[in-house]
């Protein structure tokens, strides 16, 4: 009992989130960034900064900062259901629903990105076979 409330007290849970970039709708939700498989992927780029702010060298000389910030076992304990969609930077872009697209614009998304993960799987599944 006693390394276990010690590997408690000692677990922090760090998080980050991408910078916003534009006022675009995405389904990155409050990043504002608009990833999508086609036409916009994610790249290696987006994540510099992540990594910067990671430190795989060095993981105990992490430091918070605006975007990259660390909570406790104690303090995700007092959230509601130990809840972990964590966030503190505002996205303007969810406030102002004249913002968004028209639905039809969103649906169309939707499908071009279930389409291109369709096809991604279609060929993971082709070469499982072989």
């Amino acid at each position: 009992m006693i390394a276990t409330r010690r590997a408690a007290a000692a677990f922090k849970l760090w998080t980050y989130e991408l910078p916003p970039s534009g006022q675009s709708y995405g389904a990155t939700g409050r990043t504002n960034k608009h990833f999508t498989l086609k036409e916009n992927p994610l790249k290696r780029s987006d994540l510099d900064d992540f990594v910067a702010c990671y430190n795989p060298k060095n993981r105990h000389e992490r430091k918070e900062g605006e975007r990259f910030k660390s909570f406790s076992y104690e303090e995700l304990l007092k959230r509601d259901k130990l809840n972990l969609d964590i966030f503190w930077l505002k996205d303007d872009s969810l406030e102002d629903s004249a913002n968004l697209p028209d639905p039809d614009v969103i649906a169309q998304e939707i499908v071009e990105d279930l389409e291109a993960a369709l096809s991604q799987f279609a060929t993971i599944a082709a070469d499982l076979k072989k």
